[in-house]
């Protein structure tokens, strides 16, 4: 009796073990990392509070903001000087290298942060 209880835990948990690993397995991997390549070239950033605040926003390959670099940093109000990509989205990075802002992924091709005001940045692929 007392084996047969030992043999019912024992499976249980080994049951939840399984489910906490593939579980963990399908989340990582719905999560793919993005190749700085597949994001690099021409962005619109908008302001949807202040739909006449707009700016193109070049990603480069090399990890660096090229046009628009200035307007997106007077957003910030911290120079923005290079990006990279993030399981979830892609993260803006100021003169030491630490992130300044975030955006999330929202679809492919647009993403969403929040500016220290609170106020809302798209970031959307342009055609």
């Amino acid at each position: 009796m007392i084996r047969t209880a030992f043999i019912a835990k024992a499976g249980a948990y080994l049951i939840a073990t399984l489910m906490m690993f593939s579980g963990e397995t399908s989340m990582a991997s719905s999560l793919r990392l993005a190749d700085p390549a597949e994001l690099a070239g021409h962005w619109q950033l908008s302001q949807p509070a202040q739909p006449a605040s707009q700016c193109v926003l070049d990603l480069e390959r090399n990890g660096t903001l090229g046009a628009g670099a200035e307007c997106l940093s007077g957003w910030l109000g911290d120079p923005a000087i290079g990006w990279f990509p993030e399981p979830d989205g892609i993260a803006v990075t100021g003169k030491e290298g630490s992130k300044i802002i975030f955006l999330s992924r929202q679809k492919d091709g647009l993403y969403e942060g929040t500016l220290k005001s609170g106020a809302k940045v798209i970031l959307q692929r342009t055609p």
